[in-house]
C-alpha cells in the first residue's frame, strides 16, 4: 500500500526521496526495522497477556525415569565420558 502511495506521490508531487519505495531492498530493511521496533515496544505486555490467559504449551508426562534422575552436573559428566570416547 505505501508503494503505491509513494509512487502517487513521486508522479504527482515529484515528491524529494518517494522514489526509495522502488527499491525492494529499502522496502526489506524497512520492514525488518519496523517489525523490530514494534516488538520492542509491544512484546513484553504481549508476552504477559498470553501469560495471564495461560495460552502456552503444555508438556506431558510419559514416565520415564531416566531423564527425571539425572542433574545438571550428571548431565555435564556424561557428556565429558562421551566426548573422551570419541
Amino acid at each position: 500500500m505505501l508503494y503505491y502511495l509513494f509512487d502517487w506521490l513521486d508522479r504527482a508531487f515529484d515528491l524529494p526521496g518517494a522514489g526509495v519505495f522502488q527499491y525492494i531492498s529499502f522496502r526489506a530493511s524497512m520492514a525488518a526495522i519496523l517489525s523490530l521496533l514494534i516488538m520492542l515496544f509491544c512484546g513484553k505486555p504481549f508476552i504477559r497477556l498470553i501469560r495471564r490467559k495461560s495460552i502456552g504449551e503444555s508438556v506431558r508426562n510419559l514416565g520415564l525415569e531416566g531423564p527425571r534422575r539425572l542433574c545438571a552436573f550428571q548431565h555435564v559428566e556424561l557428556a565429558r565420558e562421551v566426548v573422551g570416547r570419541v
